[in-house]
């Protein structure tokens, strides 16, 4: 939801510029493997309690998951293969996260992380779903469709949850029913469209 206010300018005046110049050296494939490897120092560090440490990993992680992208697409090296380890790559940063988050309190956080990983399941499934049966006409490898909470509203909770340790339980669940409610949103507007593609024939 805020990613589509703020992509744009952050697009053009912090990814685009330096996605030039780093593809002539780095394979898009190759930044995805940096974005996965900060995402698990992210966890390493909260689990050893800098919390300021793992906010610099993840800011760094968020960062090389937009030049992936923007690197495929801008030299046309955008394969099936960098889709899928972008996507795979995306959901182990996310568990990494969640699980540093974790080990920080592991009796009393256990119910929220739970809740959390099981919203994120529920979530990318319906993204999958969604994008198998969905004809697309983006510049992305598949139909992306966008929901309530997406990469940037994902960030901003877990940098929220680190700053912010004594309010992780409202958070989480915050998290969890904003997370719930955009595969909801997502599965509902799919069925709309899909209904209305059956009633043109």
């Amino acid at each position: 939801m805020l990613e589509a206010y703020f992509r744009t300018y952050y697009q053009k005046w912090l990814v685009d510029k330096l996605a030039v110049k780093i593809s002539q050296f780095a394979s898009p494939n190759l930044i995805t493997l940096y974005a996965v490897l900060w995402g698990i120092v992210t966890a390493i560090l909260l689990s050893l309690g800098y919390s300021h440490g793992a906010l610099i990993a993840l800011m760094i992680s968020g960062y090389l998951d937009s030049l992936d992208g923007t690197i495929a697409r801008l030299t046309t090296r955008s394969t099936p293969l960098g889709t899928a380890l972008d996507i795979i790559g995306d959901r182990i940063v996310e568990f990494a996260v969640i699980f540093g988050l974790y080990l920080i309190a592991p009796p009393a956080r256990a119910t929220t992380i739970i809740l959390m990983l099981g919203s994120v399941l529920i979530c990318i499934c319906s993204f999958l779903v969604v994008g198998i049966f969905t004809q697309n006409t983006s510049n992305k490898s598949f139909h992306y469709s966008p929901g309530m909470m997406e990469r940037f509203e994902t960030f901003l909770f877990f940098f929220a949850m680190i700053l912010f340790p004594h309010y992780f339980i409202y958070l989480g669940y915050a998290f969890t029913l904003l997370v719930s409610f955009t595969a909801i949103l997502r599965i509902r507007e799919f069925a709309h469209v899909a209904s209305v593609s059956l009633n043109k024939i």
